[in-house]
């Protein structure tokens, strides 16, 4: 007889769907028959206890997982137990203070971004600044296998790391890293084309300035993109929903490097060239989709500043002047598009676009004030390669930023003008039902989809709110910036 302790149903199976796997594993190789209900519970449910009781041959044989408190200490959350670090010199090494987290881990560990089988758990990941060569270190203080659990087996943490290297190439001997990194470091060049560079406090005033350069390369370099599967290794831990580029010549990538003298000494970087090293920054990818009859259409597609260089105003940098540069050079772009930018991208994308467009007569304030005009559109392209979404984003920033919220009727006008684009689809979607409607069409089913007006005016609300807070923090960084 095989049975749970049912009386408290909330507390019955497992702490993880990790857990919850290696029990149904546990099951099944002893041929146990259960209710389906069961083993599907045992696959679900989270946050709870589970012992398993075995009668056979007339006596009983308790198979016990565990108790609560020894699972819970197997389980490791990827956040809290994985490390990276940035190499240098092979002092940096054992300098903890390099050390810095990752942001996700649900596309490597799934969505509880947790680790079965192993109590104290350290995952190290070391690159050399440069090239990006590889080094993983897994330690812990005891594994799950080393306990009578008959079956439990320990999450392949190695195998998890290694699939986000797609070439396979990286280190396990802490002694061979630092050989491949003495080695390697000190001739490791950008790959590419250079396209900028620029300094770190950019006004230049501190005399202790860091240099960073760009270089752009593209999917049909064979050693930029051995390079850059490296580098998209970071990508898994900070870019939500990424997946790796395809091979297709209408990739660009723009890879940010600082550059820095052996000792540390930026003006030796300068001055001898024997003496300069490279540490990689981040990247900016970018497609260049087709536009009618003869264009492309560069797409801003996935843009990645590694920890330590962060809040530098590395990726303002490359949105306001590398990528526009680029491509405004080139006669034949229509615009330049992001692929569903995350909101910190989408900040610094609004505020070059603002502070450029309000300088173009268009954007005048009796011209904002008029309403958005077709004008304003071929005006922001046609100089700034600003596409319509995000030129009417721009014009709803400016307007707002003349509107006198104390004057009732002006400020009325601004939040009907923005309210209309909010509404605009759910307005349409009513539109083509009632025209189905008349056509004949049951659109019942359909019409339950929708909320009614007055749900919708609710949410609009809401939406124009949520609206005006964004705006708001663009105009205050245009005023902080002048």
């Amino acid at each position: 007889m095989f049975f749970f302790p049912f009386r408290r149903p909330n507390l019955l199976l497992a702490l993880s769907p990790a857990i919850s796997e290696k029990c149904v594993h546990w099951i099944s190789i002893r041929k146990i028959r259960l209710p389906a209900s069961h083993i599907e519970a045992l696959a679900c449910t989270t946050n709870s206890i589970f012992v398993v009781l075995v009668q056979l041959g007339g006596h009983q044989s308790l198979g016990k997982m565990s108790r609560r408190t020894d699972i819970r200490d197997f389980v490791s959350f990827a956040l809290d137990c994985t490390r990276f670090r940035l190499v240098r010199e092979e002092a940096d090494v054992e300098n903890e203070k390099l050390r810095f987290a990752p942001q996700m881990a649900h596309q490597i560990f799934g969505e509880s971004e947790s680790i079965f089988g192993y109590r104290g758990l350290k995952i190290e990941i070391m690159a050399s600044a440069g090239p990006l060569d590889l080094y993983f270190d897994i330690s812990y203080t005891k594994k799950v296998e080393d306990l009578r659990t008959e079956g439990l087996k320990s999450d392949n943490v190695m195998k998890s790391l290694a699939d986000m290297v797609e070439d396979g190439c990286f280190y396990t001997n802490l002694d061979e890293f630092k050989r491949i990194h003495a080695a390697k470091s000190a001739a490791f060049r950008p790959h590419g084309s250079k396209v900028d560079e620029f300094t770190y406090p950019l006004d230049g005033r501190d005399t202790e300035t860091r240099t960073f350069e760009v270089y752009v390369s593209s999917a049909e370099n064979a050693e930029y993109m051995k390079f850059h599967t490296r580098l998209e290794m970071f990508s898994f831990w900070y870019i939500d929903g990424f997946s790796r580029v395809e091979i297709d010549p209408l990739w660009l990538f723009f890879t940010v490097y600082e550059r820095y003298g052996a000792d540390n000494n930026n003006e030796s970087a300068t001055n001898d060239a024997a003496n300069v090293r490279y540490a990689t920054v981040g990247y900016v990818s970018v497609y260049q989709y087709y536009s009618y009859p003869k264009n492309i259409r560069p797409r801003v597609s996935q843009i990645l500043i590694l920890p330590p260089f962060q809040k530098l105003g590395i990726a303002a940098r490359l949105i306001n002047h590398t990528t526009y540069e680029y491509f405004r050079k080139k006669d034949n772009v229509t615009d330049i598009t992001f692929e569903e930018p995350i909101d910190v991208i989408q900040h610094i994308r609004s505020v070059v676009d603002a502070k450029r467009c309000k300088e173009l007569s268009a954007f005048a304030p009796d011209k904002l004030l008029a309403g958005f005009s077709q004008e304003m559109l071929r005006q922001a392209r046609a100089t700034y390669l600003i596409n319509p979404k995000q030129c009417r984003v721009v014009y709803e920033i400016l307007r707002l930023g003349i509107t006198d919220t104390d004057n009732a009727e002006q400020y009325r006008a601004y939040r009907v003008e923005v309210k209309k684009r909010l509404n605009m689809n759910y307005s349409r979607h009513r539109r083509d039902l009632a025209r189905a409607k008349k056509r004949g069409v049951d659109v019942t089913v359909a019409m339950c989809g929708i909320p009614n007006v007055s749900e919708r005016i609710e949410s609009l609300n809401a939406e124009y709110r949520q609206v005006e807070q964004i705006y708001a923090l663009v105009l205050q960084k245009l005023l902080t910036e002048g």
